[in-house]
């Protein structure tokens, strides 16, 4: 039933002037009704009658009245009503028209700053770090550390994100690089807990260890006026798992990796309580996510193992990314009750202070002549290289170490204190070009960086927003060139496509490319294989050796020729036995020999002795 259907019942039996649009409707004029006299015969009635008579037309006057004022009033549709025209009347706004206007307010104030949200009574956005002591009773020396930690404005994240955790809600959050989501969890979670009480109360995970040192160093600046205390759980050996044991046990907000996380838990000298958990923070968590069937099991193992171990009823999870996965969204819709959906800007874009380029190289050693260019042009440090694998690393560092420049290498085969001197020395500034594969992609914060180059392709669009990331940051301005040759054609467009979308210069051919599904799939899974990278020119063998070996490899592949089928193991036998054969004539009758020389050599002796 429609509209039209409803207005037919509504107005079955009346007249009124119908208004059509495109019409004059001031010349049409309703159609008279004929009235048919009826003669009604007169009869005599009794007073009893005429007083019960008069009393029915006094009440059907009443209820006509009544029913022709219901008719003037009578609203079809909205906004359309029958009957006579009144004058309009000043009202007072009510409560739910005062609540409208509040919606649009927020939402416009929202769709200023990029905001967008998804979910069930979401908390207006912030204004100012002020608000938080009118709206939240949050304490003013905490809104003066995160003032003095250099945010003056809160950022979209923090605008929406701290309302939603300060109101108990659990949030889905999904933000550019650099946009300040460490302090949009860590900010509520410090109000929240108030007073140190002993034993972890909120917990937050994070894929690499090197982020969880970052997110650590930052939750002891904004915990600087509160009394509460912070451990991030560091390298775990048999004679320091009781040291850790006692940390996280004294300390109210712990920083890990699941994979450590789920270690101490599992062993049995360790008696360590999440039950007092309010907060489960997981950082990256498309990271965590990502992946083979098998690694999502098992980081998924690992989270369900957490969850039951901070058994409390007001736990509560925020998931935060740089980019959003239908994985994540998806897990989240399922375990995550009344969860509020943050999303900044565009959807899995790359940050718009970032000026992206593409430069073809043709092969392998393209690549370090590009690098070399860009060098004598001038680089200003620091820079970061993002390789694909840990060997390419330890083969571009070889080959750059003697170009003058101070340059260093991380991977996952370095030890921890080389990783850590590292990483302090590269933020200090000893080290102008850091080599690094996809561990220092995710969540790392180098203020400063002005280049990051892209030395292999990366795998995937996800890849790349996350390494270009890595510079404009905190509103600074950054560059990034990702080198290309003719094997990387198979993600190009992908890639190309948010290269665009945050407002660079791409050509039209690469957005038109043609993309194989199953090769991007492979791609992810495995890196493409690749030249090595070196400039050394290798000793090539005489072309007479080359001869004499492939002439041996001739004669030893011609038996082998004449061998078929199933004769191959009784004529291979045959061979054998006879090659054994003559070895042994051959040795038995150099033993012969032998033993005639020495009885020759006996009897002589003897002759001569006798004479």
């Amino acid at each position: 039933m429609d509209a039209y259907d409803i207005f037919k019942k509504l107005t079955k039996g009346l007249t009124f002037k119908h208004r059509v649009l495109g019409v004059n409707n001031n010349n049409t004029l309703l159609k008279p009704v004929k009235k048919e006299e009826i003669e009604i015969k007169q009869e005599q009635i009794s007073d009893n009658e005429e007083d019960s008579q008069s009393l029915s037309e006094h009440t059907a006057s009443e209820s006509e009245g009544q029913s022709d004022q219901e008719d003037n009033d009578l609203q079809l549709i909205d906004g359309v009503k029958v009957g006579k025209k009144k004058k309009k009347e000043k009202k007072e706004k009510s409560e739910d028209l005062k609540k409208k206007l509040l919606l649009e307010e927020q939402n416009r104030f929202r769709n200023e700053h990029g905001i967008k949200t998804v979910g069930r009574h979401v908390p207006a956005a912030l204004q100012d770090f002020s608000e938080l002591m009118s709206r939240y009773n949050v304490s003013q020396g905490l809104v003066d550390t995160v003032r003095e930690c250099g945010y003056t404005e809160p950022t979209p994240v923090q605008r929406q994100a701290i309302p939603c955790m300060l109101e108990d809600r659990q949030i889905l959050a999904c933000a550019p690089t650099g946009s300040g989501k460490t302090a949009a969890f860590l900010v509520p979670i410090l109000h929240s807990l108030g007073p140190p009480q002993g034993g972890p109360r909120a917990l937050i995970l994070c894929p690499t260890r090197e982020l969880a040192h970052q997110i650590y160093r930052e939750a002891l600046r904004l915990s600087a006026s509160t009394l509460l205390r912070c451990s991030v759980v560091k390298n775990i050996k048999e004679s320091k798992v009781k040291e850790r044991e006692a940390t996280i046990r004294k300390s109210d907000i712990v920083v890990s990796t699941p994979n450590r996380l789920c270690y101490l838990l599992n062993q049995d000298t360790v008696n360590i309580s999440l039950d007092k958990v309010r907060w489960l923070v997981i950082d990256e968590a498309d990271k965590l996510f990502e992946g083979s069937a098998d690694q999502q099991s098992d980081f998924r193992q690992q989270l369900e193992q957490v969850l039951a171990a901070c058994g409390g009823r007001a736990r509560r999870l925020a998931m935060l990314s740089a980019t959003h996965t239908p994985a994540v969204a998806k897990w989240a819709r399922h375990h995550m009750r009344g969860v509020i959906n943050v999303t900044v800007g565009q959807r899995n874009a790359a940050t718009n202070l970032v000026d992206q380029k593409l430069l073809f190289c043709g092969n392998e050693n393209g690549k370090l002549v590009a690098f070399r260019q860009l060098v004598q042009e001038g680089l200003k440090p620091p820079v970061l290289v993002f390789v694909q694998s840990k060997d390419r690393a330890k083969q571009l560092f070889k080959e750059l170490i003697y170009d003058g420049i101070n340059v260093d290498v991380i991977h996952a085969d370095r030890t921890q204190m080389q990783r850590d001197n590292v990483v302090r020395s590269f933020r200090v500034g000893r080290i102008w070009v850091l080599i690094c594969t996809e561990l220092m992609g995710r969540g790392i914060d180098f203020r400063g960086v002005n280049l990051v180059i892209n030395y292999d392709f990366p795998p995937s669009a996800i890849a790349y927003i996350h390494r270009v990331g890595r510079a404009g940051r905190a509103g600074q301005k950054g560059r990034a060139i990702t080198f290309f040759t003719q094997d990387d054609i198979g993600n190009l467009r992908s890639i190309a496509s948010v290269i665009k979308q945050s407002g660079c210069e791409v050509p039209e051919y690469m957005l038109q490319l043609k993309q194989n599904p199953n090769k991007r799939k492979k791609l992810m899974k495995k890196a493409p294989s690749r030249d090595k990278i070196s400039t050394i020119l290798e000793k090539r063998p005489d072309k007479r050796k080359l001869d004499a070996a492939n002439a041996v490899i001739a004669d030893k592949s011609k038996p082998t020729d004449s061998i078929k089928n199933s004769k191959n193991n009784k004529q291979r036998k045959i061979v054998n036995g006879n090659t054994q054969n003559k070895h042994k004539k051959e040795v038995t009758e150099k033993g012969n020999k032998v033993k005639k020389r020495k009885k020759k050599a006996l009897g002589n002796k003897n002759k001569k002795a006798g004479n």
